[in-house]
């Protein structure tokens, strides 16, 4: 009521504040406004029909927000209509062609919704678009060659789709391009040599699809190329020479593929190459694999038959994590399968060590300002740490994306385009941290982890304003926001919540079994697994995980989420493997049936006090159909094993090799109909 009298309101700003609720519903009753801005708040509802009529509008951003309704229905054609930011919500349905008709439109950004059906043929007549966004949606169909038309957009990303079919060859007219992102699509063919074309091209993603045949060298046409990612494809031949002519190259991603040949010669040159990946390939270039640890190369086809006998070579904790303070600009970066271009790196790093060392009184008054910054993975520790102070804007809440009892999380885009987690811990952590002479080393084993179901950790910050830690960027987020939301929840049918769970054990197993110590994680919860665009399980948030140490078993106070934690805990405050055993029969259960273990013992306590038969169908989760055939049989099963990781007894409940084990086996037939199993009291 209070916007009645604003008829003349012409510029509102809401944004980055607690604001809940829906959207006032005469907003724009005067038919005046230009500019509404509501980002980053907690406001939910439908748009209200005055914004959607207001034809005045120059400029919307209601990014980040809870705000739901079909896409297609809720904006309207706006003539002044300049940039819109509709990203993080829940809006639905189809793109609608009326955004054509929006003539001044220069930014479309609707990623991070649920929005479905094809990408409109009609897009191709915003010739003023400079960015489309609509990545982390569920868009099918093929990339329509019209936006081969949109030769002022800078910025393309339709990455976190279902897109299928090629890649237009249009994309080649789009000479302002200067980001391309369609990863985690369903996209083949090849990869178009007008591509090339792209000459403003600085970010090149294109992994996790299904492209095929040669990497084309007309990419080595694209002079200011920073960030080229082509992993995780089906790519064959050789690695072009010609990508050698790639002077501003800083990342190099190719693993994942079927190539083959040696590493070129040409990558000599490339002094700027700060992270370079061509693992999980066929190359045979490792003629210096004696020189490095078998892990580096143990995935690599042009491995001798005498290679297994090599003793794994382990470097110093510093080591791993930069070069000493005078090489701080120079990260070495060791991936599996590159063992030719390991000498290759070292010679650099030598050549920029000799270049730099004697420190100037600038980079000492900068080491003395700023503290102990270790970083891995190819990012040089003062960058990293000013770029992800930049892409937060000092920790701001409106990059926050959660929080915990050890530190808040943020979303950080980095300068390369990279979406990476990063993890601030709270002071009182700081604290602890700055007289801990474990940490290092504890964080050295978890740095260590590499598994596909587990978040991989991409560095960290020990720094005596602030420590945090870097993690992959995980797409849609934890697995318990997903099965709280009815229409995600629908969407994690039984094949996937059984590939959950079997990627959670597997990544248990590995945690306990395979890593050089044995690691619990001691909080898995349904907050704690992430889900990615293909709904694969990653196992987050190492904040209470610690080394499993002779010495070192028994903690002052039991950590984990309430309704998890083993009963054990509660009085002998020893944790070890079978407390994250007896928590993966927890989060199983929860998975199965749609909701915590808890909610289903208050559900059904009386019918259980009374030992009354609770059918199997009528706890699992109901908005699913009923599952039929080898499903029914693997629900059954994983159910049985999950009943069995919940013994009191801790030495009774099987260890977590064997329950990855025992998911993989094919399940026996039932010994009847599904709909009649019963669970007992």
């Amino acid at each position: 009521p209070t916007f009645n009298n604003l008829t003349y309101l012409q510029h509102l700003q809401l944004g980055h504040n607690h604001l809940t609720g829906p959207l006032p519903k005469n907003i724009c009753i005067g038919r005046s406004l230009v500019y509404f801005g509501a980002m980053n708040n907690n406001l939910i509802g439908q748009i209200p029909s005055s914004l959607r009529d207001c034809k005045s509008l120059y400029g919307v951003r209601l990014e980040g927000n809870h705000l739901t309704g079909n896409i297609s229905k809720t904006f309207g054609i706006y003539p002044n209509l300049s940039f819109i930011a509709l990203s993080d919500n829940r809006f639905y349905g189809e793109l609608s062609p009326k955004w054509s008709q929006c003539h001044n439109l220069q930014s479309l950004q609707i990623a991070n919704n649920n929005i479905t059906g094809k990408i409109p043929l009609e897009l191709g007549h915003a010739t003023q678009l400079q960015e489309l966004n609509l990545s982390s949606n569920h868009l099918i169909g093929e990339i329509p060659k019209e936006l081969g038309a949109l030769t002022k957009l800078s910025r393309l990303s339709l990455s976190g789709n279902q897109l299928s079919g090629k890649i237009p060859f249009g994309i080649g007219l789009l000479s302002n391009l200067r980001q391309l992102n369609l990863a985690s699509n369903k996209l083949s063919g090849s990869i178009p040599d007008q591509l090339g074309n792209c000459s403003r091209l600085r970010n090149l993603n294109l992994s996790r699809n299904n492209l095929r045949e040669r990497i084309p060298f007309s990419i080595s046409y694209i002079n200011g190329l920073q960030s080229l990612d082509l992993s995780h494809n089906s790519l064959t031949g050789g690695i072009p020479r010609q990508l050698g002519e790639l002077h501003s190259l800083k990342i190099l991603d190719l693993s994942h593929n079927l190539l083959n040949g040696s590493i070129p010669k040409a990558f000599w040159d490339l002094h700027g190459l700060t992270i370079v990946n061509v693992s999980f390939n066929r190359l045979e270039d490792l003629q210096a694999y004696h020189e490095v640890s078998f892990d580096a190369i143990k995935n690599s086809k042009g491995l001798s038959s005498n290679a297994t006998e090599l003793r794994p070579h382990f470097v110093p904790s510093r080591a791993n994590y930069g070069l000493k303070k005078a090489t701080k600009d120079f990260i070495l970066v060791v991936f599996p399968n590159i063992g030719g271009l390991l000498l290759l790196l070292i010679m650099v790093a030598t050549f920029r060590w000799f270049c730099m060392k004697t420190p100037t009184k600038n980079s000492e008054s900068t080491e003395e300002k700023n503290g102990d910054i270790l970083t891995v993975l190819g990012f040089d520790g003062r960058i990293l740490h000013d770029d992800i102070i930049e892409a937060t804007e000092n920790f701001s809440s409106n990059y926050c994306i959660g929080s915990g009892e050890y530190g808040t999380v943020y979303k950080a885009t980095l300068r390369t385009g990279q979406v990476v987690a990063v993890k601030k811990f709270h002071q009182y952590v700081d604290n602890i941290l700055n007289t801990s002479k474990a940490f290092e080393s504890e964080i050295a084993a978890l740095l260590e982890i590499k598994h596909r179901n587990i978040v991989q950790m991409y560095g960290f910050c020990k720094h005596r304003k602030h420590s945090f830690l870097v993690f992959e960027f995980v797409e849609k987020g934890s697995l318990k926001m997903v099965l709280s939301n009815n229409e995600q929840a629908e969407e994690l049918d039984w094949k996937k919540r059984l590939n959950v769970v079997k990627g959670l054990a597997n990544a248990l197993s590995y945690m306990h079994h395979d890593c050089s110590q044995p690691i619990i994680h001691r909080d898995i919860s349904s907050n704690n697994v992430l889900l990615d665009s293909d709904y694969e399980a990653h196992v987050s948030d190492f904040g209470t995980a610690k080394l499993l140490k002779p010495d070192s078993s028994s903690w002052t106070s039991p950590a984990g989420t309430h309704g998890y934690i083993a009963p054990e805990l509660a009085y002998t405050m020893r944790a070890d493997e079978k407390c994250d055993v007896y928590s993966f029969g927890v989060l199983t259960l929860e998975v199965l049936l749609g909701r915590h273990r808890g909610d289903l013992l208050s559900s059904t306590s009386a019918s259980m006090s009374n030992d009354k038969q609770v059918l199997l169908q009528d706890e699992i989760d109901p908005r699913l159909p009923p599952p039929k055939n080898q499903v029914a049989k693997d629900i059954v099963r994983t159910i049985m094993i999950a009943v069995s990781c919940l013994n009191s007894n801790p030495q009774l409940r099987p260890t977590m090799k064997q329950v990855a084990q025992a998911l993989s086996c094919k399940s026996h037939p039932l010994p009847s109909p599904f709909s009649t199993i019963a669970c007992h009291g």
